[in-house]
């Protein structure tokens, strides 16, 4: 039997963590979480499993070591379990209730939640947030039926309870699960001071000319330390459209140029980009100018998103930020996007 507590240490050992308070405050949670899932049925003629445990809700700022404290947490477990970036499940949650309507199902999410629990016990979500009305209308009976078929929900968020769907449409209509989720799962902050993420970025090189194997080789090895290893694709629906990250994890993605730029994508979807991740690569950025107007267009509106929403940027690149788009309409205005690559190579920059 592996606890929690014995994973941490092992990875600080190995000088894969460095030692953080505040996770190690977090740990005694997770662990009572574990434990009581690994208790046997009780003995006797009608044998039972024991009630589920309370979960965890676990929240607090950009890199401060949620993800990998889950990472852990589900890594102990000795029960069936599903490690899923909240936004994604929301996503296949609406596919298959969407599938079941055509089929003729009136109430799609009865067989929708026991599809779920029957496959697993535990639920852990990274990065729970709602910002969208259609999930903010199912999730509180979504989850109702989760608990009540005994799944047991640990995630992380950025946001404390109270703050979910804040301002949205029709809000008070959300409330019960907000009462749901504080009545069901503990609710504690993971109060460090340090943003491990960046910490990770920290003197690192972040953007890499010119594009070609050197660079790539380059952002493998970050790409591996920022993902542990681990990738799955991320889908976002926005008005009707879908917008794929290929390679996604933790709230980081790595695409390529033409995965973002060249496809017909809009404001409207670099600001969901930037709303979901907290890290992006972006690989193969060619020189622009009149024959590729269109894309650099794009590419602007994008590094617009990511600035405002202070994501940070990996990028390999043709030439210099400044050399990027040098001739053609617009040249003169790229020279903010060029300013603002340059400011996201900053060692502060992020968070």
């Amino acid at each position: 039997m592996t606890t929690v507590q014995d994973l941490y240490d092992a990875r600080v050992a190995a000088g894969a963590l460095k030692p953080d308070d505040a996770q190690i405050a977090a740990l005694p949670a997770l662990e009572r979480i574990r434990a009581a899932l690994a208790e046997p049925p009780r003995r006797g003629l009608f044998r039972k499993a024991p009630e589920p445990p309370k979960g965890l809700y676990l929240w607090g700022g950009v890199g401060r070591g949620k993800s990998m404290l889950m990472d852990l947490f589900v890594e102990t477990l000795s029960v069936p379990a599903r490690r899923v970036h909240f936004h994604g499940f929301m996503q296949e949650v609406h596919a298959e209730m969407h599938r079941l309507r055509k089929d003729g199902v009136e109430d799609p999410i009865k067989p929708v939640a026991k599809a779920v629990s029957d496959d697993v016990r535990v639920l852990a979500f990274d990065e729970m947030q709602i910002t969208d009305i259609t999930d903010a209308m199912i999730v509180g009976r979504l989850f109702e039926r989760l608990f009540a078929a005994g799944c047991v929900v640990v995630t992380t968020s950025n946001r404390v309870p109270d703050d979910l769907y804040k301002d949205g449409l029709n809000r008070q209509l959300f409330l019960p699960f907000i009462e749901l989720i504080e009545e069901r799962l503990e609710v504690r902050e993971l109060a460090s001071d340090r943003d491990h993420r960046q910490d990770r970025l920290q003197g690192t090189q972040v953007y890499f000319t010119p594009s070609g194997p050197e660079a790539r080789a380059k952002i493998d090895a970050l790409w591996e330390e920022l993902s542990h290893g681990q990738e799955e694709e991320l889908v976002l629906h926005v008005k009707g459209r879908q917008v794929e990250l290929p390679r996604f994890h933790n709230g980081v993605a790595r695409a390529s140029f033409y995965d973002l730029c060249a496809r017909p994508l809009g404001p409207a979807d670099y600001l969901k980009i930037a709303e979901v991740l907290r890290v992006l690569i972006l690989e193969d950025i060619p020189q622009m100018g009149s024959h590729n107007f269109n894309e650099a267009k794009r590419f602007v509106t994008l590094i617009d998103a990511l600035y405002e929403a202070r994501v940070a940027l990996v990028a390999s690149a043709a030439a210099a930020p400044e050399m990027l788009y040098v001739e053609g309409a617009g040249s003169f205005e790229f020279e903010r996007t060029a300013s603002r690559l340059r400011e996201m190579q900053a060692a502060d920059w992020g968070g």
